[in-house]
């Protein structure tokens, strides 16, 4: 086939695919065997067999193709230019009609840092194995600096270890100042924000400790650390933004239908699986393990093949309740954001898989809210044992100062915090039921809304008893 003909195979073109492409010897073929990241119309990166040798392969087509080919091709060329590790590109070529494309030399076997981030990320905070992979990044991220070069979209996936040696990919990102002369300061603080705003904040106060390995590979300038954490707090605030922008549309993350007569939101890698979920979930909560029936809300637990899901679905009590709720977004998909922005986060709660809200013209009526299931008990029974002698185990009285702590950081409110809402889940307090949570932008209105949520959780138990008076003397 040839290369333009991929703009109308959508996101999974079957493969294997055979793609005609031209260099200075002539036309050969290109084998795409798999793919790795697709653009559907525009860029589709995968494995492949070129001239018989292994490949990377990125195509690009659609009317963006000559402006990503080029920005790729230079940064590709700046980073070689540089004497920086990098895979070998073995060909490219550009045609205004059919598209661009690069050939890389496939490192067989190499590892993500992402990867490697994620085998040791359970461990104790800054182990030695965590502390080797930052190490490993920030050397390289110091190397790529100090010759005056920064990766604009910069995280671990974006370094690969291969036989002993750590790549810099993706050139479409890299960018110079003046190539061969270190970066300045506010570029390297602004590139670092980057790369610290994606790792988890309880790295936060290592910081310092960190940027020992980025100093030792490029020592040219002082990085002050206020001005690295203001940088930070700016990256994670747009990443959070750009997140949930994505979760209400069509992305690889996502796989969104928005339309007269319904919107439905999915997480991709289980839209498949759930798409027959979605399309009978009132038979399914008829069958389940009922929570709750009737009024606004029923939620039950469902056995889908062997894995549980709870199905929350949203009800209109009457027609007063109807008109009050058909012109504006269900509580399905406020809860579906909320969940979503829990999980980037880092807050437990089970993990939000999809959501519809069927529509008739536009008007809104039911609507529905699938997650995963959490086994556990929630605080009130877990505690139930403590309430007249007060004597909870401090890792549970820990895993409750970590929630309020990060609920406090990101200013959430929960809007409902009784203790049924709070669920134990593998040494830490999950939340559920997020119809009604909330990050403040106002310190002023989140204390007052924190004040309401404290309230409520103590009224989970009798003021006279142990553990009343101890989580009153322990919670902020």
């Amino acid at each position: 086939m040839r290369l333009s003909e991929l703009q109308a195979l959508g996101r999974t073109p079957a493969l294997p695919l055979s793609i005609e492409l031209a260099d200075a010897a002539g036309v050969a073929q290109l084998q795409l065997l798999s793919l790795l990241r697709v653009l559907p119309g525009q860029r589709y990166v995968g494995a492949g067999v070129w001239r018989g040798r292994p490949v990377l392969a990125k195509l690009l087509v659609g009317n963006k193709a000559s402006r990503h080919f080029q920005r790729e091709l230079a940064g590709v060329r700046l980073l070689a230019g540089q004497g920086l590790t990098t895979p070998q590109l073995l060909a490219d070529g550009l045609d205004a009609e059919e598209g661009g494309w690069l050939l890389f030399d496939y490192l067989e076997g190499a590892q993500s840092l992402a990867q490697a981030w994620a085998e040791v990320e359970g461990l104790p905070v800054l182990a030695d194995e965590q502390q080797a992979v930052l190490a490993e990044a920030l050397t390289a991220v110091a190397q790529m600096h100090a010759r005056g070069l920064w990766q604009e979209d910069l995280h671990l996936d974006n370094l690969l270890r291969h036989q002993g040696r750590l790549y810099l990919i993706d050139g479409a990102g890299i960018h110079s100042e003046q190539p061969g002369t270190p970066l300045s300061r506010p570029k390297v603080l602004e590139n670092l924000g980057v790369l610290f705003a994606q790792l988890p904040r309880a790295l936060d106060p290592f910081t310092e400790e960190l940027l020992i390995h980025y100093l030792l590979a490029n020592g040219e300038h002082g990085l002050p650390l206020e001005a690295l954490n203001k940088q930070v707090d700016k990256v994670r605030a747009w990443r959070l933004k750009d997140f949930l922008a994505k979760a209400g549309r069509d992305c690889s993350l996502f796989s969104v239908r928005n339309g007269a007569f319904a919107l439905q939101a999915v997480r991709r890698e289980e839209a498949a699986a759930l798409q027959p979920v979605l399309a009978d979930a009132d038979a399914l909560l008829e069958q389940g393990h009922l929570y709750k029936t009737g009024g606004s809300a029923t939620v039950a637990r469902v056995q889908v093949g062997e894995r549980p899901l709870v199905i929350k679905r949203y009800n209109i009590k009457n027609l007063a309740h109807w008109l009050k709720r058909f012109w504006r977004p269900s509580r399905a998909w406020h809860s579906w954001l909320e969940g979503n922005r829990l999980t980037f986060l880092g807050i437990a709660t089970p993990r939000p898989l999809a959501m519809r809200e069927p529509r008739w013209l536009g008007l809104r009526h039911r609507a529905y809210l699938i997650t995963e299931y959490l086994p556990g008990p929630d605080i009130i029974e877990r505690l139930a044992p403590y309430v007249d002698n007060g004597q909870v185990p401090e890792a549970e009285l820990q895993a409750l100062d970590r929630l309020i702590a990060d609920l406090q950081r990101e200013r959430i409110s929960h809007g409902d915090f009784k203790g049924h809402n709070i669920i134990w889940d593998q040494g830490r307090w999950a939340l559920i039921d997020l119809d009604a949570m909330c990050q403040h932008g106002s310190a002023s209105v989140y204390a007052a809304a924190y004040a309401r949520d404290r309230a409520r959780l103590m009224r989970n138990w009798p003021q006279d008893s142990a553990l009343y008076r101890l989580l009153d003397a322990r919670l902020p």
